[in-house]
């Protein structure tokens, strides 16, 4: 694997950067920013610009405006959140492009902060239009790219800009993740243990086909169990679970049985016979063994599958962990889960979280701080274990 030149490759002083976060954060209704994860993460590149005399300038999307000015999904809650974390004052620019724009730009001084305004509210970054990226690289001369969670886009800001500047190079967290979810399993310490989980199997195949020629272990939990269930001859009652895909989980058990790759599946299920997601709450609830009743729906892995995989995660060298092992944000339906989170977090195993569902699931259970690494990727993350090239990486220079 190639590696790409970094923030620290480059002299920064005096030079305007254009910087690619990934400022997508929860809003609540009053617009405040619930969970500020991805503003931290984005901190160390962004300090190590403005120390070095860069004149700092964001740029980041946030929900799907589909290029409309929706003030609900506007930037602006974030510049507070970003300056106190930096703390160095950061401007805010009610847009992206255009005169009154780059007349801010133009007027920083070096080590100087700017936030722009939502991409997306120009239809000119979903779709790449050269147009739109070459008024964006009006404001720098150099370009950073430290969203990993968009990178497998091509989008203006991710490919556009790039191409059209002469220095691109990755920040700190596009720099980690490559690491961690590139080398960290390129070359694992073994026993590698892979932990899926997750509503699909036809999200999670592709992942499957490329980690079985590099893991000792796979361990399945969450919905997509339910079609492994269905490969086997089980019945699965009114459990989650996609049946044209039946064929596809039985390809998968075949090959892992043929490279040597311990597969495992849950062996005990807890059930509910109703389930309301809103109101948070399931109905009546027991655990079986193999088949699953009609009228009854799988919610988690049981107690048994539970200690099998938290036995199998003590033993690891490297964890993989992408996808939550039931309906964890109901609490009856959440046990299988957090032992999963509290298994990995206590494994002497480099543990990388993939993402997704699973980062909330592993902060939500009290055990993020004591993992290796959380991607900040959710389809970024899965396409880059795939095997896939991501566009936003590979408009950076190499080392």
């Amino acid at each position: 694997m190639q590696k790409v030149k970094t923030v620290d490759d480059v002299e920064w002083n005096g030079k305007t950067v254009f910087v690619r976060v990934d400022f997508n954060v929860p809003l609540d209704g009053n617009c405040n920013v619930t969970d500020d994860t991805r503003i931290e993460a984005a901190v160390p590149t962004i300090r190590k610009l403005s120390e070095c005399g860069a004149k700092v300038i964001l740029a980041s999307h946030l929900g799907r405006p589909k290029g409309e000015r929706v003030s609900e999904l506007s930037l602006a809650p974030v510049a507070p959140i970003l300056a106190s974390k930096l703390k160095v004052p950061v401007l805010f620019l009610d847009d992206c492009i255009g005169e009154s724009v780059e007349a801010a730009v133009n007027s920083l001084e070096n080590g100087q902060v700017a936030l722009l305004e939502n991409l997306r509210y120009h239809s000119g970054e979903t779709q790449n239009e050269p147009e739109f990226a070459a008024k964006l690289s009006k404001l720098a001369d150099s370009y950073v790219n430290d969203a990993f969670g968009t990178a497998h886009r091509a989008h203006a800001s991710t490919v556009g800009v790039a191409q059209l500047l002469q220095t691109k190079v990755s920040g700190y967290l596009i720099e980690k993740e490559m690491e961690f979810l590139g080398e960290k399993t390129a070359h694992p310490n073994r026993p590698f243990v892979v932990i899926l989980g997750g509503a699909k199997v036809s999200d999670k195949i592709n992942v499957i086909d490329a980690l079985l020629d590099k893991a000792d272990v796979l361990i399945i939990g969450g919905a997509m169990a339910y079609t492994f269930a269905l490969a086997n001859g089980q019945t699965i009652g009114d459990s989650l679970s996609e049946p044209d895909k039946v064929e596809v989980a039985k390809a998968a058990l075949k090959n892992a049985s043929a490279k040597g790759v311990k597969f495992l599946l849950p062996i005990d299920t807890l059930i509910t016979d109703s389930l309301d997601f809103k109101a948070k709450a399931l109905g009546e609830t027991q655990v079986v063994e193999g088949d699953i009743p009609d009228g009854w729906e799988g919610v988690d892995i049981g107690p048994q599958t539970t200690e099998r995989y938290a036995e199998e995660v003590s033993r690891a060298g490297t964890v993989l962990w992408n996808g939550p092992m039931g309906v964890f944000e109901i609490e009856d339906s959440a046990k299988g889960t957090f032992a999963v989170a509290k298994a990995v977090a206590e494994s002497d195993a480099i543990s990388i979280i993939g993402g997704g569902d699973s980062v909330t699931a592993i902060n939500n259970s009290g055990y993020g701080e004591q993992v290796s690494f959380m991607s900040t990727g959710g389809g970024a993350s899965l396409e880059f274990l795939e095997g896939k090239d991501l566009p936003g990486v590979m408009a950076l220079d190499l080392k």
